[in-house]
């Protein structure tokens, strides 16, 4: 199967898909990338804007799963609502959701925070802080019960996400950012097994 993994991050939602198929992961940060590549050697990994290489590419994949930035959606950004670096919602969410609803042949799943406003396009479904966007029904799966008490913690991260930043340099906050930015390699593995289920 030909998977898409856009703003890949370092491939929380895909640690546990194994390696019996051709992944291309989209990631814009080449700090992040090069992790993203020492993980997941077998995978192709492309430097480059997501949201474009969705557009140009979407047709020659069988499964896309996008993970696309939340900041702007979250609730956190009330908090900066009287501050300089406040923002508009990033629309691309829903150009993407659109996109893959009407005119994509395969399977999808976005996946995103929960906004602070009423969702433009209601999820298909809702797992913790995430919602989910998909073309196929998926029952919400159980949370681990500690999932929610290990997000500021990157030892607690790395422990449940079995990933280990140690060896690359980068600055603690950096490093947290882009460890609460994963998702859960369960919930990865959970979503894929049953987009697999019809394959």
């Amino acid at each position: 199967m030909r998977i898409l993994n856009l703003y890949a991050g370092i491939g929380g939602n895909r640690k546990l898909w194994g390696n019996e198929h051709e992944i291309t992961a989209v990631e814009i940060n080449p700090k992040i990338a090069e992790i993203y590549k020492d993980l997941y050697p077998g995978d192709n990994v492309v430097l480059e804007d997501a949201h474009k290489f969705l557009l140009q590419h979407f047709r020659k994949f069988d499964f896309i799963w996008a993970s696309p930035p939340c900041q702007t959606h979250s609730i956190a950004n009330l908090g900066n609502i009287n501050k300089e670096f406040f923002d508009y919602p990033d629309m691309k969410l829903y150009q993407e959701i659109i996109l893959l609803k009407t005119l994509f042949k395969g399977k999808w799943v976005i996946e995103n925070v929960k906004p602070y406003y009423q969702p433009l396009i209601e999820p298909t479904f809702t797992l913790g802080r995430h919602f989910f966007w998909s073309n196929k029904f998926l029952l919400t799966p159980q949370m681990p019960s500690n999932f929610t008490s290990i997000w500021e913690s990157i030892n607690k991260m790395q422990e449940a996400y079995n990933i280990n930043l140690s060896n690359y340099k980068l600055d603690t906050k950096f490093k947290r950012k882009i460890l609460r930015n994963c998702v859960s390699p369960e919930i990865g593995k959970y979503i894929f097994e049953q987009i697999m289920k019809d394959n």
